[in-house]
């Protein structure tokens, strides 16, 4: 009886620790170039603090991997990095293939309906073509906003009509958060050492 203790004791704390959240402090920083870099490791002072972490994000709740052989695929075909079009999906999402939202977007990457012709898919609740066909409209939008990831990010979101407007991120709180959440995400998946 003693023994059963102490083996549930340990496996209680190993589940403990092992559920824990991943954190990551996301920080901001403008090049000579006017070029906008994030990292969550700032390595000069010229750094500033972009998103503050909050507890409560596991890194477990996102790392469904279930369709990462059609996000590597996509990947490669359009140059985006594999990260970016995951955290993508968990923003848009989370991974759930046959969402649909309030005004109308599909599936995986939460496309519009009148974006189905161009980007060629016939079945946006197929997660192959509703991956293929958001990464190949991600990648328009940074080769229109010259690689500004949040730029393109805020035109996935709202529209490049938007973003042209203002010239900037639009001041529309629901952009606004959609563009930190998806750079949260695509940061702390690229620095996640358990092999996402």
């Amino acid at each position: 009886m003693d023994r059963y203790i102490k083996v549930l004791f340990f496996t209680l704390v190993f589940l403990f620790f092992t559920g824990l959240p991943l954190r990551a402090d996301i920080y901001k920083f403008i090049d000579s170039n006017g070029v906008l870099h994030f990292t969550n490791i700032p390595i000069s002072s010229g750094y500033q603090l972009y998103i503050k972490d909050k507890p409560g994000i596991s890194i477990d709740s996102y790392s469904d991997d279930m369709f990462d052989h059609y996000i590597s695929e996509a990947s490669r075909l359009y140059g985006i990095d594999f990260f970016l079009i995951k955290a993508l999906i968990k923003v848009e999402s989370d991974f759930n293939p046959k969402a649909v939202s309030r005004k109308g977007a599909k599936g995986l990457m939460q496309i519009m309906p009148f974006n189905f012709e161009h980007l060629s898919i016939r079945d946006p609740f197929n997660p192959k073509e509703n991956i293929m066909g958001g990464a190949k409209y991600l990648k328009r939008l940074l080769l229109q906003y010259k690689g500004r990831l949040p730029l393109a990010l805020a035109a996935y979101n709202a529209g490049p009509k938007a973003v042209d407007k203002y010239k900037r991120i639009p001041p529309y709180r629901e952009t606004e958060n959609y563009v930190k959440k998806v750079m949260k995400y695509y940061n702390v998946l690229k620095t996640d050492t358990r092999g996402l």
